[in-house]
């Protein structure tokens, strides 16, 4: 079996970060072996607020001792990166393992509108993305990189498409959803030749907690079980509709995405 490490932040309610990274892996049929960096805590008293819980250094690099020494894997992806020191860790280790990697260039929490910390969009931009076989930016972070702001049309996300693989990523993916004009979740595929447009009709829910987690983890999955990186972005966008369309609700202030709605779509290799 394929074996992935995943270097990202835990979250407490379950529906995102390494919770499922886990569980797409799984569903996929990849093995998944975790480092966490953050620890996301929800707050039932302030209304859902997240409070993010850095883990040191060390402990990231002792966990990537386990996982990279001790076992070996066949690919990485990323998730939440709380410092520049852990996200310049990361882009160490891609170099020093020769590993593809898939990098879900994660700045806010769901629900949040500004960067946890802006230092980081700049050693996202300059030091990690460029090493990504596969990066997965939303429109927020494709903006922080691609030193635009307020993308709202496929116009601007196909510029800033370009502007990011420039950086040195080889494949980018910038993620629309349903928040581009139109009612279609599109989004913009650029590997330095033509843009590709990835289109789903449009799904009317606010449960979506997790989709970009589980997008990013999904297309980790089927690189490692063979599939060209555009062929894996196709089949994961399937992954994620599909779990979209089968979320639900947690509680009065957030709904997760369903993983295991895949189970019934025959969209695993």
């Amino acid at each position: 079996m394929k074996k992935a490490l995943v270097l990202a932040g835990s979250d407490t309610s379950g529906g995102a970060g390494i919770q499922a990274d886990i569980k797409t892996s799984q569903e996929i049929g990849i093995y998944p072996m975790t480092a966490l960096t953050t620890i996301v805590a929800q707050n039932p008293s302030t209304s859902w607020a997240h409070d993010v819980y850095p883990i040191e250094l060390d402990t990231v690099k002792a966990q990537l001792h386990t996982i990279l020494d001790g076992v070996g894997v066949d690919i990485m992806k990323t998730g939440m990166l709380p410092t520049a020191e852990v996200i310049k860790l990361a882009a160490e280790v891609i170099e020093k393992h020769n590993l593809p990697a898939v990098i879900d260039p994660v700045l806010v929490c769901k629900g949040q509108d500004e960067a946890l910390h802006p230092e980081n969009s700049e050693a996202l931009r300059d030091v990690l993305v460029p090493k990504a076989l596969v990066t997965t930016p939303n429109l927020f972070e494709a903006g922080q990189l691609a030193g635009m702001s307020n993308i709202t049309t496929v116009d601007e996300m196909k510029e800033a498409a370009k502007r990011i693989y420039e950086l040195g990523a080889k494949n980018v993916i910038v993620k629309g959803g349903s928040e581009v004009e139109g009612d279609k979740a599109v989004d913009v595929f650029y590997a330095g030749d033509e843009f590709i447009l990835i289109e789903t009709d449009a799904i009317d829910t606010t449960y979506t907690h997790g989709a970009g987690c589980t997008f990013a983890s999904a297309i980790t999955a089927y690189i490692a079980k063979g599939q060209e990186p555009l062929e894996a972005i196709k089949s994961a966008k399937t992954f994620i509709t599909n779990a979209i369309e089968g979320a639900s609700e947690l509680n009065q202030y957030v709904g997760s995405v369903n993983q295991f709605a895949n189970r019934h779509n025959h969209v695993n290799v």
